[in-house]
Order: structure tokens, then sequence, then C-alpha cells
């Protein structure tokens, strides 16, 4: 099933990422350019910066005009994770194009590889947390309580891996059909965005 295919490219990613844990790292996918292992991959790299772009931000101490550059990073980032998940999704209507959708058949609140990019996150939640219920200089009581945060992480991957491929076998059944509507992020968009089109003029 879909879900337990790509869980462990996401942990992957994950532990590849943790081996330098440097948000300037280069990217290293192991997998081939266009095939849905490699979307996966690049997918949770992208969420596992973003992770440590948001731990560094928080940091009471940071320089302000690192913290501006760090916010525009973020920025850049959330853009790149959209545009990743419309390349899944293109997947999953590439990949079902053909299916004779039922005449009863409903639509999801989120396509496919939105949920799966809640899974993704995830996977990241679970390492982070896990590292937390092992950290041998915390105290007994911090590691029993991630541990708790820990079990119910993992309570939720079961979870959401039967609520991805029920979702995915539906559409593959025709029971469900998905309809993608394009990310319209406005904060980026020179157009868009109501601060940044006054300074263009």
């Amino acid at each position: 099933m879909f879900s337990e295919f790509a869980f462990p490219i996401f942990e992957q990613s994950i532990n590849d990422y943790h081996i330098i844990n440097d948000v300037y790292q280069p990217t290293l996918n192991p997998y081939t350019k266009g095939t849905i292992e490699y979307l996966l991959y690049a997918k949770n790299w992208v969420d596992t910066v973003q992770w440590h772009y948001e731990d560094i931000i928080r940091d009471p101490n940071i320089d302000p005009v690192a913290a501006l550059d760090l916010k525009r990073k973020i920025d850049a980032s959330n853009q790149v994770r959209t545009d990743m998940v419309e390349y899944i999704d293109s997947y999953f209507l590439q990949k079902h194009k053909d299916v004779q959708v039922k005449p009863n058949a409903k639509i999801n609140t989120e396509s496919p590889a939105w949920a799966i990019d809640r899974l993704s996150i995830l996977a990241l939640k679970i390492y982070h947390m896990s590292e937390e219920a092992n950290r041998a200089e915390a105290t007994a009581e911090h590691r029993a309580k991630c541990q708790e945060k820990l079990n119910v992480l993992l309570d939720q991957k079961s979870d959401m891996f039967i609520s991805i491929n029920d979702l995915l076998t539906d559409i593959e059944n025709g029971d469900k059909f998905m309809k993608v509507y394009k990310q319209m992020k406005m904060y980026n968009d020179d157009d868009l965005n109501p601060v940044l089109y006054q300074n263009k003029k």
C-alpha cells in the first residue's frame, strides 16, 4: 500500500539530513528524477529543512537581520513545499486518469498529496519526539512525557496509513474522485500582495 511505501522514504530523507544536520547542506536525492520515489524524498527534504528553519528562528537571541533573511527562506520553502504537493497530486491524476468514476462518487476534503504532506510532517514529529524520549541528559520525567507523546504519534501514524490507503483505494475503484485546486498563494505574488504591489508604483 502507498503509505507503507512512502513512509520509509520519508524516514530515509530525515536520517540522511541528520548526518550533517545543516539547513545549508546540499540535497543528495538518491532516487531517479521523475519517479515518485524522487518526489517523496524531495518533498520530505523540504519539510525537514523547514522544520529546522523554524527551530532557528525561535532563538530569542537571533540577530534581527538574520531573522528577516530566515523568514524569507521560510516563505520560499513554503512555496516549494506547495509545488511539491502539486507534483505528487499530478502523479496520482495521471495514474488514475482512466478510472471510470461512479455516478455516486464523492470528493474528498483534501487531495491524496495533501494527506501525504501530513504524513511527511508526522514522520518528522516521530523522529524528533523519539530523540527527546531517549535524550540521555534529560530528566526521567521529561523522557516519560515525551514517550507518551511519541505513543500518540505512532498511533496517529497507524490511523493515517489506513486513511490514506483507503482514500487511494476509493479513487482507484471510482468511489471517490480527485479534484485538485492549485494553491493560490498570495503573499509571494507581486500582483496579489498589497505590500508588494504598492511598492512597485
